[in-house]
């Protein structure tokens, strides 16, 4: 496998934002982590200030609701890591997927979109849209210029992942955002793959970055959330029109765990991408493997474009197994290490068979043509030991 070409001069600063960014000390006790504020409400000093909070005239907080310190810090921190003006943050990855959407999206609009996405970002868009009176369009390739074909006169967003899930197919941040730049359209990216310590799309022309904060920016598995970062009047509108009367809110015991693991996020990134180098390389050569999904395979379609735009490869990977159905669900049963769960991101490592769980709601024809074959199973690379990982995965192989 080659490694990313991308400059890693920055490291030390994302390394600094992702501890300090967003946080103070605070002036009152010295406490050095950010307080949870698990209050509902904030009393104001008077009617006109609370009005002029209530409005958005004037910062501050009244109802957690509409805001909150805890959330605001966590807001803070992703926005600098992401290099991006504002960000808010919701109560899960598809709380923010869709609050984010519906910020561009109403009655009579339309969205081009990537052909592989998560199964839940897939069906808000192809079931949920249609009955707000808008529709989506899912490019069948990856190639910028078909998304440029894709648009109509009443398009209004562009929205894809890369690495996509769970295929890892891997499309051109710039190129796309070029797309989008040219004909007026905003583009959003779910970055939650990569997360901001591997991959800064806002940085190559994307408008809007979107996560599930659940995944590696929280990192262990114990808080739901998700993230939105982009224009500061976008994100603005989304806090006062979308999220607000939606409700997906965040809890302010769940934004302080989400913080707490932003902290090492650039910790443990090298050591999950470490891993899964090795593990991939061991499933490529494995004989009850028929193909392996991941971008830092020399042979992966995607390799050379991922090693351009990203500081490593992820620790994300799919493949297929022989026996179909059936072979993937024995493989994904005979493990002992990887934990049958269908998250990712977390310190432990964990497998999925996508056709039977993430994917299940999407129609076969379109599940296959998204590239999830009835026999693909998803990895996602803890940081125990790789020694340990690729023993289990022989064995739950060759059983």
């Amino acid at each position: 496998m080659a490694a990313p070409t991308l400059d890693m001069s920055s490291a030390k600063q994302f390394a600094t934002l992702a501890v300090h960014a967003g946080e103070q000390i605070c002036p009152l006790t010295g406490a050095l982590d950010t307080p949870i504020y698990q209050s509902t409400t904030f009393a104001a000093p008077d009617s006109a200030e609370m009005a002029a909070v209530y409005g958005g005239e004037k910062s501050g907080y009244m109802y957690t609701r509409y805001g909150n310190p805890t959330l605001a810090a966590l807001e803070e921190k992703l926005a600098a890591l992401e290099d991006g003006e504002a960000g808010l943050v919701a109560a899960t990855g598809m709380a923010a997927i869709s609050t984010a959407i519906l910020g561009y999206i109403g009655s009579g609009d339309h969205v081009v979109a990537s052909r592989s996405l998560y199964g839940a970002a897939y069906n808000f868009l192809n079931k949920k849209l249609p009955r707000m009176g808008a529709c989506a369009t899912f490019v069948p390739s990856l190639d910028p210029a078909d998304f440029e074909r894709a648009l109509q006169p009443n398009t209004r967003l562009i929205y894809f992942e890369t690495p996509t899930n769970p295929v890892l197919d891997v499309l051109d941040i710039r190129a796309l955002a070029e797309v989008g730049r040219s004909r007026g359209v905003p583009t959003m990216i779910d970055n939650t793959f990569a997360s901001p310590a591997l991959q800064q799309p806002l940085k190559l022309g994307v408008t809007v970055v979107v996560h599930s904060a659940t995944k590696y920016l929280c990192g262990h598995g114990d808080a739901m959330g998700g993230a939105i970062i982009g224009p500061g009047d976008y994100i603005s509108n989304l806090r006062q029109d979308v999220l607000r009367d939606f409700g997906g809110v965040m809890s302010p015991f769940n934004a302080w765990l989400i913080l707490r693991g932003v902290h090492t996020l650039h910790v443990r990134m090298p050591a999950h991408c470490s891993n899964a180098r090795r593990v991939a390389a061991f499933l490529a050569d494995h004989p009850k493997v028929e193909r392996v999904n991941y971008p830092g395979l020399e042979r992966h379609p995607g390799h050379s474009l991922a090693a351009r735009q990203m500081r490593d490869f992820g620790a994300m990977m799919s493949f297929e197994v022989r026996g179909g159905y059936e072979g993937g669900r024995q493989v994904m049963d005979r493990c002992r290490i990887f934990a049958r769960a269908a998250s990712l991101g977390d310190t432990r490592s964990l497998i999925v068979h996508s056709a039977s769980t993430s994917h299940r709601a999407v129609p076969r024809e379109q599940r296959l043509a998204m590239g999830v074959s009835d026999g693909l199973v998803r990895l996602s690379i803890g940081v125990e030991a790789a020694e340990d990982l690729i023993e289990d995965l022989d064995q739950a192989l060759t059983s």
